[in-house]
């Protein structure tokens, strides 16, 4: 019997839902990543967060749709694939969802950094869809997918470490007696999974946002160079905290309304009567 088959939106969904939330510390972090400092500038939070919940809506839908439905394929007889397949399948779904993204996820970062720029170095994009045409117009359709290999990179690890450590976390769980499948359970596995995508994501994560944002020709070989000889090799943890403070929070919404988005599915496909919501 084949598992239950959820819509490819769902996990695009929840992740729209966390970001609306987690939103002020993504900023946070890109600040601190790119180091900038310009006294008095005030950080324009609501004049992106529209771009955000657009980037959230391509490369989280893209890989966690991808994701569950490789997973349901790869589902024979009830029995999960191993570990391994997971992080195989993740990591697929999230090459696919970051080269998907990578347009809106330039934009994201540019209009988050751009008031902490000097003033003759910002682009002042008016919306997300101005900074898709100025960045095809002035620097060439090639540059909306700048960077694209650290960030297909970053969301091939970030997917891997965040789905599917969130299923083995989850899995062992429910192995132990005061677990079950609830929302203690979803919250503690999606924490623990936070933590492992916060870790194992920093540095390629940093490498995305300097090269998004940096005006340098040279190349990323020359980048990483300059960065490592006037920041030493603590450039790859830089803004840590605020990722997790992020990425934490922004990992358990997200997880907890997908197993609730799941649950509604079940529901109305399923036994009408068996659904508990919160």
């Amino acid at each position: 019997m084949k598992p239950l088959a959820y819509p490819f939106w769902l996990g695009g969904s929840s992740s729209c839902l966390a970001a609306l939330f987690t939103h002020p510390l993504d900023l946070v972090k890109v600040r601190l990543q790119t180091a900038a400092k310009t006294p008095g500038v005030k950080p324009a939070m609501l004049g992106t967060l529209v771009n955000v919940v657009r980037h959230e809506a391509t490369y989280s839908t893209t890989r966690f749709g991808v994701y569950e439905k490789m997973k349901t394929k790869f589902t024979y007889n009830n029995e999960k694939p191993s570990f391994l397949k997971l992080v195989g399948i993740a990591s697929a779904s999230g090459w696919v969802g970051g080269a998907a993204g990578n347009p809106a996820d330039i934009i994201n970062v540019r209009m988050q950094q751009d008031r902490a720029n000097p003033p003759e170095q910002r682009r002042n994009y008016k919306n997300a869809l101005d900074g898709l045409i100025r960045m095809a117009r002035e620097e060439g359709p090639r540059s909306l997918f700048r960077g694209i290999w650290p960030n297909t990179l970053r969301a091939a690890l970030m997917t891997a470490a965040q789905l599917a450590s969130y299923d083995q976390f989850k899995a062992y769980l429910l192995k132990m007696r005061m677990f079950e499948d609830g929302l203690l359970t979803h919250f503690t596995a999606s924490l623990l999974s936070g933590l492992v995508a916060t870790t194992i994501c920093s540095p390629v994560d940093v490498i995305k946002t300097r090269i998004m944002t940096s005006h340098d020709t040279h190349g990323i070989v020359h980048l990483l160079a300059d960065i490592t000889r006037k920041e030493g090799v603590s450039w790859m943890f830089r803004g840590w905290v605020p990722s997790f403070m992020r990425l934490g929070p922004h990992t358990i919404l997200t997880f907890i309304a997908l197993e609730q988005h799941k649950k509604v599915w079940r529901w109305m496909n399923e036994d009408h009567t068996s659904v508990i919501l919160l």
